[in-house]
């Protein structure tokens, strides 16, 4: 292991008079953030509004495209054409760079990495068929883009051969099955309560590769960086004790952008 982690929060997901999650609390904690850009939630003054506060926290901008599912919050999936997967991607990246471009004078106002959203990053790590026009939106979008991915799956070794640059994910709180996959939201035990737990197994991957799966097996889990949630105070506080303990335990907690070659 490198020593060396990015912490990730998915925000801006308020949605007109829907407000949602504490993105103004869980911003300093986290170096990177993943900006809800209009198609599972998300509009134009969440995006405006949310773009304003990483600035203004230095966190790493980037995009968070989902398929078109606002009812459903993306999480349901979406049988597309590969062009229309490219063109879905293009369409929100677009989005969230256009309230970039008055934003040239400050620094890090670029999108600098993106990670889809809910059932479209869970397809393209299982199906290259859907990480292909991912990745080609992407890089026809900018080369120096980071391709986050989830670790240990198909999507990762498509990237891999890409000679782009990409971030290997773990998530704090989901529980892994055997074969590296997220354990489905639909199955009891999938999201993690414990507090406890979920520090313990952010200190095991960020420090030593591994994680324990719901079957109870320990499998290697190589990451670069981790998905926290801020959805209320209490997740907040977890959040910050995690960087804390990281850091505590002499692990680096950097942007992806300084680090990802």
């Amino acid at each position: 292991m490198n020593g060396v982690i990015d912490l990730n929060a998915d925000i801006g997901e308020s949605y007109g008079l829907m407000k949602s999650g504490k993105d103004e609390l869980i911003s300093p904690h986290v170096t990177s953030v993943n900006i809800a850009t209009g198609f599972h939630s998300g509009d134009p003054d969440s995006i405006r509004n949310t773009v304003d506060l990483a600035l203004q926290n230095n966190n790493s901008i980037g995009a968070h495209p989902s398929f078109p599912d606002l009812q459903g919050f993306g999480r349901r999936f979406m049988e597309m054409s590969k062009i229309s997967i490219n063109n879905i991607m293009t369409y929100q990246i677009g989005a969230l760079s256009g309230f970039l471009q008055d934003k040239t004078h400050v620094q890090g106002s670029r999108i600098s990495h993106v990670k889809p959203h809910g059932a479209l990053y869970n397809a393209a790590a299982k199906d290259i068929k859907i990480a292909e026009p991912i990745f080609d939106s992407i890089s026809s979008f900018d080369q120096e883009v980071i391709h986050v991915v989830l670790a240990n799956s198909v999507w990762e070794d498509f990237v891999k051969s890409k000679n782009v640059r990409f971030a290997r994910e773990g998530f704090a709180d989901r529980a892994y099955r055997d074969d590296g996959q997220l354990v489905s939201r639909d199955i009891s035990g999938s999201v993690l309560k414990n507090h406890d737990e979920i520090l313990e197994r952010v200190i095991s991957m960020a420090l030593k590769g591994k994680v324990k799966t719901i079957e109870g097996k320990e499998i290697n889990l190589q990451i670069d960086t981790i998905c926290l949630h801020g959805d209320n105070e209490e997740s907040v506080e977890l959040a910050k004790a995690i960087k804390e303990e990281l850091i505590r335990m002499g692990c680096e907690v950097k942007k992806m952008t300084s680090f990802i070659d």
